[in-house]
């Protein structure tokens, strides 16, 4: 293998090509910074592809990445309850990650960064304040031997995933906090539909049968569906759940195209800079959201925050500025993943309790104010009679007067 090494000076090195990495290089190179993308060929993260009016709007999604609009959401309790849910006045976007998260990149490559192709192996901090990143290099199509090379950054925006190395090399307590497993399979879409097959309807299933602390889905894509569940419990059969998942929905016998399967971190790390030139974003930071398992929009919102913190210390040189961007990000949706994080725990923890949860669904203040928090992004505030007879309601179900 031959030894490449770049001495051209980046102002940033992106490494990772999600939607974070994606976004963070897109806007760094609009901003006119130097900008390098590195990422692994052929990567795809399994993900139901829920993309929500917020992200659409903010980040200039256009309608020919969506492969389906959902108009609805289905809940499923433990016993097969159902609760259908409608998205009034919207939809939410449905994207494959394998067409999306390559429009991001090329959109990024057009907006001024340079693309290279490769795996990540280490950083080296360098006596002038730069940082070199050596790399192992392939073609396009991340095949071949691969050969040693390296670039030179003033800056290196970490988003290589859930158990994201640069994290590790740079960051005190880059290690992930907790994670849980996601699995799904891309299925061709029957020609012959099922009794109840709705290509507009997101399911949701909850159900210790097919995760013990999570949930399972069957979510639309056009064509495909993505079929999938998690779990943080190693030694749970996330393939068998997602047969026994595909059985219920009456798609056992559709055509796989594809299986993919990743870790996802559960509760953003601590600290997402190494107090020099290096800063986290998206899975790298732990952003995705608990209980829903949401990570697209937290991502590419967590990359643009980096992409700013960045351009502001590439100004002023300024270490201290890399702590902001868990600051913003956290005053920005911190609240929220506290409110989803204690109820995962306390909702996902039995079949009894899942029950319950989705009884608490039907309420039409409960779907009302969850499905604006997710449209927008953020709490709704201004209906406080709405939030109280929740709370109320709430309480009965935990206290088990009301019947699930």
């Amino acid at each position: 293998m031959d030894d490449k090494h770049h001495d051209e000076l980046y102002d940033v090195v992106v490494v990772g090509g999600g939607p974070a990495g994606a976004t963070a290089a897109n806007d760094l190179a609009r901003r006119g910074r130097k900008v390098c993308l590195l990422d692994r060929a052929g990567r795809i993260k399994p993900c139901g592809g829920a993309i929500p009016p917020r992200l659409i709007r903010d980040f200039e999604i256009p309608d020919a990445l969506l492969v389906a609009r959902a108009t609805s959401a289905r809940m499923v309790s433990p016993s097969d309850k159902r609760v259908d849910i409608p998205i009034e006045g919207g939809f939410v976007g449905m994207v494959d990650r394998d067409q999306f998260d390559e429009w991001l990149r090329a959109r990024a490559a057009q907006g001024g960064a340079e693309r290279r192709i490769g795996s990540f192996d280490r950083l080296v901090s360098e006596p002038d304040g730069h940082t070199t990143i050596h790399f192992t290099e392939r073609d396009r199509h991340g095949h071949g031997e691969g050969r040693r090379a390296s670039l030179r950054a003033r800056a290196v925006i970490g988003a290589d995933g859930a158990r994201s190395a640069v994290a590790r090399q740079a960051v005190t307590g880059g290690e992930p906090n907790e994670c849980v497993f996601a699995y799904h399979e891309i299925v061709r879409a029957p020609a012959v539909k099922p009794a109840g097959y709705d290509g507009s309807r997101c399911d949701v299933v909850y159900r210790g049968s097919l995760s013990p602390d999570f949930y399972g889905w069957v979510f639309p894509h056009g064509d495909t569906l993505s079929i999938g569940t998690g779990s943080a419990d190693k030694g749970f059969s996330l393939r068998g759940a997602v047969g026994a998942l595909r059985e219920a929905s009456g798609l056992q016998g559709t055509e796989t195209l594809r299986r993919e399967g990743a870790p996802l971190p559960m509760k953003p790390l601590k600290r997402w800079d190494d107090g020099r030139n290096v800063l986290l974003a998206g899975d790298a930071a732990g952003v995705v959201a608990p209980a829903s398992g949401e990570g697209i929009y937290y991502a590419m919102a967590g990359g643009r925050i980096a992409a700013e913190t960045v351009d502001v210390f590439l100004q002023t040189g300024d270490a201290r500025v890399l702590a902001t961007a868990r600051k913003r990000f956290m005053r920005l949706h911190g609240k929220v993943f506290w409110v989803l994080g204690v109820m995962q725990r306390f909702w996902y923890s039995s079949d009894r309790r899942r029950e319950r949860f989705v009884s608490i669904c039907r309420d039409r203040d409960v779907q009302q104010l969850t499905f604006e928090a997710y449209m927008n992004k953020e709490l709704v505030r201004r209906k406080p009679m709405a939030h109280v007879r929740i709370f109320f309601k709430d309480l009965a179900h935990l206290m088990g007067v009301v019947r699930a």
